[in-house]
């Protein structure tokens, strides 16, 4: 069995519309779904990503209106990076971006920088055979489009502690520049550490956990992998788009391992996919109360195309 790289990275935002803003108007990701936090269906969760909803492209926000901006310490994910196809596209986005007020930094092939509540962002010319997982942008030629995520890193106050899970039971692969590479049959991944012996703080602009792709059969495969590996995974929890397990890896960065599909057209057309609250089944009946009370989210269908845009 192997993890084909990221499956998303979900995040904490205290301000949604903001969001919204930040990551389909500037860094022209597409939303493509709107919809609860399953274990506290009070508040938003947001899916970014590719035109089609990817695993491999998906950042997701829980939305807590007027929490503390946090910090990230040991234990969390401190930066995630994606792929562009270029230098060409490295320079695009600099431009972009300073224009709109984000102080960026330059260091070869990557560009650093944050989002409006802090959280650690970089973009990666990167040379892959793996798929380019883009977003139809009217402000952005697609030569230049984000590609999908390259990796994250993470705070860890001993990361030799976690090698040993990483290698032997989640198959990550060391390479020399200390990072470790996640790959399968589809695409892959990295995953890094930087040493930091400081507590964080969980809020605003902080990463809440990072989730690896799976198959579908081999979802229950992995969990007693990880359980015979010395981790306490949760059992498989169906959250309707796809199954996750959860649980911590040594350093303390929460994990999860999450299924390829079912996906998220599964309860709204492809072409339309974020343009509505969308509800999995067992929270069908809170509709009337949530739409009255998440956060107003208007012009939230694919940017550029007036004629998808809600308001709840």
């Amino acid at each position: 069995m192997r993890l084909d790289g990221i499956h998303h990275v979900t995040a904490v935002t205290a301000d949604a519309p903001r969001n919204v803003d930040f990551y389909t108007r500037l860094l022209g990701l597409r939303l493509v779904k709107k919809t609860v936090n399953q274990d506290d269906p009070t508040v938003y969760h947001l899916f970014y990503a590719d035109e089609h909803g990817s695993a491999g492209a998906d950042l997701t926000f829980f939305e807590y209106p007027g929490t503390q901006r946090g910090r990230a310490g040991a234990g969390m994910v401190h930066r995630i990076a994606w792929r562009v196809a270029s230098a060409d596209a490295l320079r695009f986005w600099e431009d972009r971006l300073r224009h709109d007020g984000i102080a960026t930094a330059r260091d070869g092939e990557n560009l650093r920088f944050e989002d409006p509540e802090g959280l650690g962002l970089e973009l990666r010319a990167v040379r892959t055979e793996d798929a380019a997982l883009r977003a139809r942008h009217p402000e952005i030629p697609v030569e230049l489009a984000l590609q999908g995520f390259d990796g994250v890193r993470a705070y860890s106050a001993d990361p030799g502690r976690s090698r040993r899970f990483l290698e032997q039971t989640l198959g990550f692969a060391p390479h020399d520049d200390g990072r470790f590479e996640v790959r399968g049959e589809r695409r892959g991944a990295f995953y890094a550490y930087d040493q930091n012996t400081s507590r964080g703080a969980g809020g605003a602009g902080t990463v809440h956990h990072v989730a690896w792709a799976s198959s579908m059969t081999d979802h229950p495969a992995w969990r007693e992998r990880v359980l015979q590996g010395g981790g306490h995974p949760t059992p498989i929890i169906d959250r309707f788009y796809f199954r996750s397990i959860y649980f911590r890896e040594p350093s303390g960065v929460l994990f999860e391992i999450a299924t390829i599909g079912p996906g998220f057209a599964t309860d709204e057309p492809a072409e339309h996919l974020g343009e509505r609250l969308s509800l999995p089944p067992k929270f069908e009946h809170l509709r009337a109360e949530l739409e009255r009370t998440l956060t107003p989210l208007p012009g939230t269908g694919r940017p550029g195309r007036g004629t998808g845009e809600t308001r709840e």
